[in-house]
Formats: C-alpha cells, structure tokens, sequence
C-alpha cells in the first residue's frame, strides 16, 4: 500500500479521545498521515490514552489547519464519508466499492484523502459538495451511527486489502499528474467566470447551478494537461466576450 499518499481527514473533530484512536487505526493499517480540520478542545495529551506507543507518533506530528480547502489543497482525489443518502447526494459508494478503484489510485501515485466529519453532524452540505466522491458504511437501520475510529478502519481496512494485491506496473513515459483540490476549485471558479460572461449563467445564485458542473468534473481525474487546456479555452471565452464589448 502507498501509505505516503494516503491521508486522513478529521473535520471538527469534538473529543480528543475519539482522535487517539482514530490513530491507532491508522497506524494499523498503514496509513501515516492525519490532518484535523479546526478541532474542538484538541489535547494531543488526552489523545495519546487511547492511542499506542506506535501511534504516538502520528500524534505527535498531526497537522491542523483552519478550513477544509486548505487541508484538501495538495490532493488529487478526494473522498468524503456521509450516513445520509438520496436527494442531491448522489453516486455514492460502500466502502469495499471505492477500495478497488483508491487502489488503482494509489497504484497511479495519486495523492488521495479520506475526509471524515464531526462525531455529532457529520459533514455539512458546503463540504460533502468540495469532496469528489462519497462513501458511506452500511449499516442497519435503526442504528446507522459509527464511532469514528470504526469508521476510519472499516475504510482503510478495505483500501489496505486491495491495495496489498494490486500488481505494480511501470510506465516508459511518466504519466501527467492529476490536478490537485486547489487546481479544481480554480477550475471551476475559471469556468464559472466563463459561462457568467457568455450569459449561460445568471448572477442571482450561479453556485447553484454550477453544482451539475462541479460532480460532472469530478468524476473524472483532470490531469495537468487537461486542465491547461481547459483554462485556456475558458481564458479564450471571456477575451473574445471582452473583445465584443459584452463585458
């Protein structure tokens, strides 16, 4: 398994306790790296009880960050975790379904994270919509609640299965990368500009109606060169619209 590109996020998270654990998980199944997104009462003290010598570490060496965007900004795929299904929250995956395709992922160095929310929410509208793909635990009805350490293991446990059996493949030329999170939003922004200019979209809520444009993107992996190409389509429109006097 590629532990280097693997990474887990913790949005929010409310107890340390909870963190601690969601460490050891991590250290179990090979992945070394934990990000927390604005942590609640956060005590790396309190963490470590429920953590293990070896995942000490990890602890030790978490990064926190302030906001979503900016944890997700180096990475190239991005997977967030939800118990609530149907309405515009679509496409979404168990965990042993994403396991063979963040395999291949991995297999393809892609820089990939697992966003993971608050204990007592989740994750909310704005960031279920930034992640890329969705997954969520089955579980039975009348209880559909996990501890957050479950859910972190249950994940990487399918990955670090998949993954282990993935036969390694070279590659004559190395291939483009994807494009990051942050390269995405920019994108999208880009495009939006774009269709704004040429009067597809209207000002009152483009967010709104740019949502279809946003899970078209993301169920593909953009690379590089890609993305220099559609940047400068996009950059194309909005001088031909100027160069009209439309805008």
């Amino acid at each position: 398994m590629n532990t280097l590109n693997t990474a887990v996020i913790l949005v929010r998270p409310k107890y340390p306790e909870n963190v601690g654990s969601v460490a050891r998980a991590c250290m179990n199944m090979g992945c070394h790296q934990l990000i927390l997104v604005n942590p609640r009462n956060w005590d790396v003290n309190k963490a470590k009880r429920l953590a293990t010598p070896h995942s000490e570490q990890l602890l030790d060496e978490v990064t926190i960050v302030q906001n979503l965007a900016e944890a997700l900004a180096p990475f190239s795929v991005v997977y967030g975790t939800t118990a609530r299904t149907g309405g515009w929250r679509k496409a979404i995956m168990v965990p042993e379904q994403a396991s063979t395709t963040i395999a291949r992922q991995l297999g393809d160095n892609e820089h990939v994270a697992l966003v993971f929310g608050p204990e007592d929410t989740g994750l909310d509208n704005r960031e279920i919509e930034i992640c890329g793909q969705l997954i969520c635990i089955p579980t039975h009805r009348d209880m559909t609640s996990l501890n957050l350490a479950q859910a972190v293991l249950i994940i990487l446990y399918e990955i670090f299965k998949h993954s282990s059996i993935q036969p390694q493949t070279t590659n004559q030329l190395p291939p483009s990368r994807s494009i990051t999170h942050k390269e995405q939003e920019v994108l999208i922004e880009r495009i939006k500009a774009s269709l704004l200019a040429i009067d597809f979209l209207h000002d009152d809520n483009p967010d709104y109606f740019m949502l279809p444009m946003r899970r078209f993107l993301q169920r593909f992996q953009i690379k590089r060169h890609e993305f220099n190409l559609l940047m400068g389509i996009c950059r194309q429109v909005q001088w031909i619209v100027k160069k009209a006097g439309k805008q």
